[in-house]
């Protein structure tokens, strides 16, 4: 599939009014780059996909209407269900992601089927005994919308759940509407692919660690590629943002998820992920989770922090136990591009290196290399070097699926 700047696949063509960016590209190297000035949405020239509503209405006007969407739905200050309640769409059901429709459940915790208090709507779960809508659920819907605010990362968990909702409806000849929305880490690629023999819901395309990809971008990505089960694409259209570029520097008006509270939470969190899968404890249950990183027996070092249970992290990792580490909040460069560098600060210092990895590091890596070559003690330019050859290669394939000028 071929993907052009006006473009729909399947679906009503939508055109991508775009800003022109007066930034240089920034480098892929390390090094901070150059962004346009931080806007939000309703910032002047900026708009996202759910903003636009003349674009999107005709296609649910007398349909039975499915959202997928949790608490970053938003039109301005309304969430996306009530704004669509009020303008007369038939709204059937909520299918909602890791953290619940209202995103304030713990990362990983079960969330249950239920019944939205304020608009009476049923709320389906897509993280609890079921990810993928079942046909069974999808037999009352005509249209499935998906709005959902991502991070750019291959291990959030909210592309997953796009992904199922993609292949049901792609199963079930339902047409699938993605309301897109800018990508905060849509300025760069970095990390190593998948290897699909590691596929999870923490990895689920074999894309890099920071794929540069907005949902919409990606949901042609997973249609053109034929990801889906049986390669059969969806019927698909994207609504783009208008006013985004890959270069702009995107501030989130609503925290995607609880434990990644600010921007500097969300351009840390590639790199500082990886510590999920070790003993090294993010900051969950701290007032900054996501920006800093320490264990009880770090050796040597003076900032400490204590995790408590809080809402969003009700079981902390060493809850109660000082952890010693580093606080980056303190990093001069802003922005953060992803970095294993904090990764093998700690490993090189951990005094029991055989316990340092669990077995969720390598579902995060999407590979049992990235493990191997921290244990043999490989420089982070060294292993950069052996993922060279497949990002050279995703990113030609990434391009093709573009709706807004590129970083380079």
């Amino acid at each position: 599939m071929r993907t052009y700047r006006f473009f729909a696949w399947w679906g009503v063509v939508v055109g991508v009014g775009l800003a022109a960016c007066a930034q240089q590209p920034p480098a892929q190297t390390g090094a901070t780059p150059v962004l346009n000035q931080s806007v939000t949405p309703g910032a002047a020239g900026l708009q996202t996909g759910a903003e636009q509503l003349p674009r999107y209405l005709p296609l649910l006007q007398g349909q039975r209407v499915a959202l997928t969407v949790n608490h970053t739905s938003r039109v301005g200050n309304r969430h996306l269900a009530d704004t669509l309640l009020a303008l007369g769409v038939k709204v059937v059901k909520i299918f909602a992601p890791e953290h619940g429709f209202r995103g304030q459940a713990d990362a990983g915790a079960k969330i249950s089927d239920g019944r939205d208090e304020q608009t009476g709507v049923p709320v389906v779960s897509l993280y609890g005994k079921n990810y993928k809508p079942t046909p069974e659920q999808l037999q009352d819907v005509d249209v499935v919308v998906f709005d959902i605010q991502d991070v750019g990362v291959r291990f959030y968990t909210y592309i997953s759940t796009m992904h199922y909702v993609q292949e049901a409806c792609a199963e079930q000849g339902k047409q699938l509407v993605v309301l897109d929305r800018p990508n905060p880490n849509g300025w760069y690629v970095d990390g190593p692919l998948l290897d699909l023999r590691f596929r999870s819901f923490v990895g689920m395309h074999p894309v890099p660690v920071v794929h540069g990809l907005t949902v919409g971008e990606l949901a042609q990505m997973i249609n053109g590629e034929g990801w889906l089960a049986g390669g059969k694409p969806a019927p698909l259209t994207v609504v783009p943002c208008q006013g985004y570029t890959h270069q702009t520097r995107y501030s989130l008006p609503e925290k995607p998820s609880p434990n990644l509270p600010n921007d500097r939470a969300i351009y840390l969190y590639p790199s500082l992920c990886l510590f999920e899968g070790t003993v090294v404890s993010v900051g969950r249950g701290t007032e900054a989770p996501f920006q800093m990183a320490g264990h009880p027996g770090h050796p040597g070092r003076a900032f400490q922090f204590t995790p408590r249970p809080t809402a969003g992290a009700k079981e902390p990792m060493h809850k109660d136990q000082p952890c010693y580490g580093y606080d980056y909040r303190q990093t001069p460069q802003w922005p953060q591009p992803f970095s294993l560098q904090p990764l093998l600060d700690f490993y090189t210092q951990a005094p029991d290196k055989a316990k340092f990895f669990n077995a969720f590091f390598t579902k995060l890596a999407g590979n049992e290399g990235l493990r191997q070559q921290i244990e043999q003690g490989m420089t982070e330019a060294a292993i950069r070097a052996t993922w060279q050859p497949g990002l050279d290669q995703y990113k030609a394939t990434r391009k093709k699926y573009l709706l807004y000028p590129d970083f380079e």
